[in-house]
């Protein structure tokens, strides 16, 4: 896929996230695109730097640590280099010292003693990690995520550390066969997140909501998503066998 099918596919989103936003009566900046760039080489990922994205997400530290090194190297200007790297994935709490100073932000924690060891390893490293309470909404056994009803237990247990921000919530929806199937669980994270912020937790703030995919954004959109997670719309398939 060349640049210009990668310029091309992202004004496509663009303009169906804009399309979204109106039906919804939002902002369009009140939407964050983040492109999910997991299994594609570095220089994809500077294509879709040229073509204006600043945001990526990878589901695997190591491939994380890896591309931003490597874009690093592959990026004439310097300061063409500052982008904002998501870790979307599962994160095991024995790769967390790799991470906390490479992630803008972490989607993904779903456990205290996660939380516990960004905190530790955080303070090794003398700085602060902004996280996601990552929901399993549709309760499937095959996914992470803490249950929507411990949710609110946990941000108030996470709440605490010092080193460790919560700014919100991210989910998955299950694999529908139509994007219309997702809109109930967006909107049960939707109405979580709004619970969690009108409690007013001290050191927490409900403003991200991070769901959406390739199939499903549009939908997310509509439902209050802040961040969208879009990859095989941007990128192209992907061969996982590679």
């Amino acid at each position: 896929m060349s640049e210009t099918y990668i310029r091309e596919n992202l004004e496509q989103i663009e303009k169906r996230i804009q399309a979204a936003c109106d039906r919804s009566g939002r902002a369009r900046e009140e939407v964050l695109l983040i492109a999910v760039s997991k299994t594609k080489p570095a220089s994809m990922v500077r294509e879709a730097m040229e073509a204006g994205i600043r945001d990526f997400g990878e589901n695997k530290v190591q491939e994380l640590c890896e591309k931003a090194e490597e874009i690093k190297g592959l990026t004439e200007r310097p300061e063409a280099g500052a982008i904002n790297w998501h870790l979307i994935g599962h994160l095991q709490r024995n790769k967390v010292k790799y991470v906390v100073d490479q992630a803008c932000l972490i989607h993904s924690v779903d456990s205290l003693r996660l939380a516990e060891e960004i905190q530790k390893e955080a303070a090794k490293k003398d700085c602060h990690v902004d996280i996601l309470i990552e929901v399993n909404i549709g309760d499937e056994e095959s996914k992470s995520g803490v249950a929507k009803e411990e949710a609110v237990g946990l941000v108030r247990a996470v709440a605490p550390l010092s080193r460790v921000h919560i700014k919100g919530l991210m989910a998955v929806a299950p694999i529908v066969s139509e994007p219309e199937e997702s809109r109930p669980y967006f909107q049960e994270m939707f109405r979580l997140r709004e619970e969690i912020r009108f409690m007013e937790l001290p050191g927490v703030e409900m403003r991200e909501l991070s769901m959406g995919m390739t199939g499903d954004f549009e939908v997310a959109v509509e439902e209050g998503a802040t961040m969208v997670r879009v990859g095989t719309a941007i990128f192209g398939g992907r061969n996982y066998n590679q």
